[in-house]
């Protein structure tokens, strides 16, 4: 017996493989090049932009949708938090990932969703449920269930303060940055393309300066120099993070267009335990009964989280008009998510950047 497949079921299932996988490849290419060349994050995350403000001017030369906006010193001026917060948050989350083994790293970013229900609430003065609660005090006892010293890894194997320290921020800044996005848009003509754009052009002009003062141009110029170092690995983990890290956002978008919260939550799952089992398979990470715990107590708190929210938060029943020719896709996406809590998205963000 033949049982058919719709249309739709092909669809959602090709756009959560394609951010699932996208997902999976920036981790871990970037985990790679960050144990080749530890000194150099700041100019590896550089170059990251660069590549994605690149294809974004491709992506425009392409098709007529994508939008590059004109500079305007008065939008800069007025988008100058949202640059800032996302810059930081990418230099904090880059130096997590470099101190951490690759199935730890979402542990250390564990306060993600804690701080985004946090920050959101304090935002729009908003009082969580008391499930919305829960589901934070759940994640974040798996959060230090994780981060509690354990006698059964070697010394070099439990990340130092510092390292958690930067998750922390990492976090903090993600969920900074998830409720400036939507007062943002607005000086972007509600354009989450434009304003991708202004966020990798500005973050790269802030990010340069300190690239020359920590002396990464003078490292790479010695390592260039003394031979010994594979600068193929740094360059191709370059390409291939910043091309993966465009498809990432672009996945993003079609994910929430096209998946329920309820999809989403699930291919989360999903791409939380393959990144564990990918990181014990190619970094032979080592997993403690208290990793695994933090793990799956993060990701059921998490799970917990998304479902509360699909049913607090009911999308429209969508109209019977085609309006998909007479509207930007950035427009409909926009549409959409003002009408669904942005939180039940926000939490996997820092991945798309």
């Amino acid at each position: 017996m033949i049982i058919p497949i719709s249309v739709n079921t092909l669809q959602v299932s090709g756009v959560v493989s394609f951010y699932m996988s996208a997902a999976l490849v920036m981790v871990f290419v970037n985990k790679l090049v960050l144990n080749n060349t530890p000194d150099l994050p700041l100019l590896f995350l550089l170059v990251q932009l660069l590549i994605a403000v690149v294809l974004l001017h491709v992506s425009a030369a392409i098709s007529r949708r994508v939008e590059i906006p004109q500079f305007d010193w008065g939008v800069a001026k007025k988008l100058t938090p949202v640059v800032l917060v996302n810059v930081i948050g990418l230099v904090f989350n880059t130096l997590c990932l470099r101190g951490v083994e690759a199935s730890y790293f979402q542990i250390a970013r564990g306060l993600q969703l804690p701080l985004t229900i946090l920050v959101s609430s304090i935002h729009t003065r908003w009082i969580p449920s008391i499930k919305t609660i829960a589901a934070a005090v759940l994640v974040s006892c798996g959060f230090f269930v994780g981060v509690a010293p354990s006698s059964a890894l070697p010394l070099l194997a439990n990340p130092t303060p510092i390292t958690l320290f930067y998750g922390i921020l990492s976090s903090l800044f993600i969920a900074l940055h998830a409720v400036l996005i939507k007062s943002s848009l607005p000086h972007c003509e509600n354009s989450t393309i434009q304003l991708a754009w202004w966020t990798n052009v500005g973050s790269a002009v802030f990010l340069l300066p300190f690239v020359v003062f920590n002396g990464e141009l003078q490292i790479l110029r010695d390592n260039i120099i003394e031979g010994s170092w594979d600068g193929k690995v740094f360059g191709w983990g370059c390409l291939v993070t910043g091309v993966f890290g465009f498809l990432l956002c672009v996945a993003g978008l079609l994910s929430i267009k096209v998946t329920s919260p309820i999809t989403h939550m699930f291919s989360s799952a999903a791409k939380s335990v393959l990144q564990t089992l990918l990181g014990v398979y190619i970094f032979h990470d080592i997993l403690t009964v208290n990793r695994i715990s933090s793990i799956l107590v993060i990701l059921g708190g998490t799970m917990y989280y998304t479902w509360v929210k699909s049913f607090e938060f009911k999308p429209p029943q969508p109209e019977m008009v085609d309006l998909e020719s007479a509207r930007r896709p950035s427009q409909m996406m926009e549409s959409r998510d003002s009408k669904i809590n942005t939180v039940v998205w926000s939490v996997d963000e820092e991945e798309k950047r």
